[in-house]
Parts: structure tokens; sequence; C-alpha cells
């Protein structure tokens, strides 16, 4: 007979895994909506999960049941998802007009999602991680964007864009033509050391003064009323937001030097400092 601590056990490694599982199965499902020139689909399959994401680590320390085995898993999860998925995705929604120069583009971006990946796992091993904020763009925040360009532009392909915002979609365009770039830079930013804000204490979503309040019914209100361009501005500033900072403190260290602070020498005994 199964022990009721045993089936408690069980059960707090099992239901984080059941995420994990629904963020790859996403992943998967957005590999085959792009092969199918679904690319609307595909993009909001990244999208979903994204959520599946967010939720499996959140449910793991609401339960207790981080593992080992539960890392490993969702690091797996998130290459095939945030990696994979949006290299193939983006790789036939324009890279491959390219011709063979599509192929080491979209693999450049891949392969960076992998070394990111590993790079977090061994910090997470050695006790380095930080729920302040990440080293380098996480993977998720890159495949993001990536998914609401996608959505955005093929709604307006298809001319089925009955709720935009203009300032956001005349940019569509822009952004078509510099795919390639696009690609190869957030590869560098999720390899690169830039802190980006990590957001795992939940506080964004606890908002504690007026102006918080006042973001959050904002941002509901523009999901609910312009979904795809919400999604893609709040991804498009948040891959903004690590380099304004890093470029910022960039500035003020070339701008205020640190001074060392030498300690005087000794002087003799009833001497007084010169």
């Amino acid at each position: 007979m199964i022990s009721m601590d045993k089936l408690k056990r069980t059960g707090q490694v099992t239901l984080p895994s059941l995420f994990t599982i629904a963020n790859i199965a996403f992943g998967f499902f957005a590999i085959l909506a792009a092969i199918e020139k679904e690319f609307v689909r595909a993009g909001w399959f990244i999208i979903a999960a994204m959520l599946m994401d967010s939720l499996d680590g959140r449910i793991a320390r609401l339960v207790h049941g981080e593992t080992k085995f539960g890392i490993e898993m969702d690091s797996l999860a998130d290459f095939l998802s945030f990696g994979v998925a949006p290299a193939v995705i983006m790789y036939l929604f324009h890279l491959k007009d390219y011709g063979f120069w599509g192929y080491p583009v979209a693999f450049i971006y891949a392969m960076c999602g992998a070394l990111r990946l590993a790079r977090f796992n061994v910090m997470s091993h050695e006790g380095k991680g930080s729920r302040q904020g990440f080293t380098g763009l996480p993977i998720p925040g890159a495949a993001g964007i990536i998914a609401a360009f996608v959505i955005t532009y093929s709604l307006i392909e298809m001319n089925d864009q009955p709720r935009s915002l203009h300032f956001v979609s005349s940019q569509m365009p822009l952004f078509y033509n510099l795919i390639p770039f696009m690609m190869l830079g957030l590869g560098f930013l999720m390899v690169s050391t830039i802190p980006y804000a990590a957001f795992k204490q939940g506080n964004i979503f606890k908002p504690k003064t007026l102006g918080g309040l006042v973001f959050a019914v904002f941002l509901v209100f523009m999901v609910i009323k312009y979904p795809q361009d919400a999604v893609f501005m709040v991804f498009f500033f948040y891959v903004l937001s690590g380099i304004v900072a890093w470029f910022w403190q960039t500035v003020k260290k070339l701008a205020h030097p640190g001074k060392k602070n030498v300690p005087p020498e000794p002087q003799p005994s009833g001497q007084p400092p010169l």
C-alpha cells in the first residue's frame, strides 16, 4: 500500500512536470504549424509555451517539488520551444529567402540559445543564480519578441487586424527587413553578460503604489484591446531595457571612475598625521 507521504511527494514532482510537458508540446506544435505556414498559430503556440514555462517553476516552488530532474527537463523543454522552434519559424517565415545564408543565421540563434541555457544550468548548480535578475537575455524573452513579431506581421499581410496600433504596425516592414540582424542580435544578447530583470518573485503582479496599479490596469487594457501589439511591445521593451540599463551603467562608470581609497601611512607615535 502506498503511503500518504510517498503519494504526496509523487504529486509534488509530477505536477510541475505536467507544465513542462505542456511547454514541450506547444513548442513542437509551433514547429508543425510553421511547416504548414500557419505562422500566426505558430507564434501563439510559442506564447503558450512561455506561459507553461513561467508556471512550472512557480508551481514547483509552491509545492516544494524542485528537483535536479525538473531543472534539466525544463532546460530541454526551453531549448525546443524557445531555441529550435523560433529558429525554424523564422527560417520558414523569411530567412529561407536568403538562400544558403538563411541556414547559419537560424543556426546561430539556436546555438546561442543552447549556450545560454547551459550557462544558466551551471550557475544554478553552483548556487550562483539569482531570483532578482538574469545574466544575458533569457531565452523566453528572445523567443517572445520573435513570436510577437511573426504574429503581428502575419496579421498585417492577411489584412486581418481589426484592432491594431498604427505606430506599431507601421514599423513592422522595418523589422521585417532587419530579421537577419534581429536574430543575430538576440543570439548575442542571450550569451552576453548584460543583466536583465527576472520577475521571479511575482512583484510585478502585485502593484504596491498607485503608479504600479495604473500601469497594471493599462497593461491589461492593452492586452485585451490590442493583444498582438501589446505582446510585441512588452517583449520589445524588455529586450531594450537590458541594453539601456547596461549603456547607462557604462556611461556612469566612464563619467565617474571609481577611486581607490588608499589608507594613510602610519605616523610615528606622538606625531599628528600630515
